[in-house]
């Protein structure tokens, strides 16, 4: 709101043209502009308002503050390292296996290999076995039914014999390659334990590990939302000086001398911020405020 157009406005509500509303919104719009225009000239002029006495208690507060906010962005930025580096422990331990338990896996499954392969060579055995079992049976059958039927001939009772004899002597054979390969499973089977056992120890590390990264991602986001609210805080509580140092600059510098050295490279701000203020007093006389 310039001053022609404040004339113009006035000869207007003279002819009973009334613009209250729009008036009382162009205040506030300006006024809303200066407050912001005060933080930015309190912000860009702060360090030099040491020797302004009337703005003492403003300029040692942020002096106060701004080496309180920086401790606490370097403590933000340590412990956002430490969620960093904390973040790739986590990934490294839950996405790369250990050479030990590489090689502990490679070792299980070339058990299982072995113990599938002996477990198919006893069931062979054990197959077999049970043919000759069969042969047995029968020759042993045939001798009793030939003796039941009073059939008996020397010859073919040496000759069954004999096949029995043999057949007994192949079970025996087999029934102890089955327990020699039984007792190899046993073996297998306990090494297949060990290992398994200790794959159980270096998986529990590697969970340990883990839990430890994640128990740091906790501890390091819990602090750096300590300090994100802090930061917050101090931000907010530092707008605020700024804004109050930028209005009494802006007010003072055309007749203070320290105010005026204080913002001398802020002179055409502080000019545009003069404007606004007439700006506001003219809108408010029109919305007749």
């Amino acid at each position: 709101m310039t001053t022609t157009r404040y004339l113009f406005a006035r000869v207007a509500q003279a002819f009973g043209i009334q613009l209250r509303q729009r008036r009382m919104a162009e205040a506030a719009s300006e006024s809303h502009l200066l407050r912001e225009a005060e933080q930015i000239l309190g912000e860009r002029i702060w360090e030099n308002v040491e020797g302004v006495e009337e703005l003492g208690v403003e300029y040692w507060n942020l002096r106060r503050l701004s080496s309180e906010r920086d401790r606490l962005l370097k403590k933000l930025k340590e412990f956002e390292e430490v969620l960093t580096e904390a973040h790739d422990q986590r990934a490294s331990v839950l996405g790369e296996k250990t050479t030990a338990q590489t090689q502990l896996e490679e070792q299980r499954q070339k058990l299982v290999i072995e113990l599938e392969g002996l477990a198919r060579e006893r069931d062979k055995i054990v197959n077999k076995a049970r043919d000759i079992r069969r042969l047995y049976d029968g020759l042993k059958t045939k001798l009793e039914v030939l003796k039941e039927e009073s059939r008996e001939d020397a010859d073919v009772l040496e000759r069954t014999q004999l096949r029995m004899t043999d057949l007994r002597k192949q079970f025996e054979d087999l029934k102890e390659e089955r327990d020699k390969i039984a007792e190899e499973i046993g073996r297998r089977d306990s090494g297949f334990a060990e290992i398994d056992k200790k794959l159980e120890v270096e998986r529990n590390r590697h969970r340990e590990e883990a839990s430890v990264a994640f128990q740091q991602i906790g501890d390091a986001n819990r602090a750096i939302s300590e300090f994100k609210a802090e930061l917050g805080l101090i931000d907010t509580r530092m707008k605020q000086l700024f804004g109050e140092i930028g209005r009494h600059i802006s007010h003072h510098a055309a007749h203070n001398p320290q105010c005026r050295s204080a913002s001398q490279n802020q002179r055409a701000m502080i000019e545009v911020m003069s404007q606004l203020r007439k700006s506001i007093s003219l809108n408010h006389k029109l919305s007749g405020n």
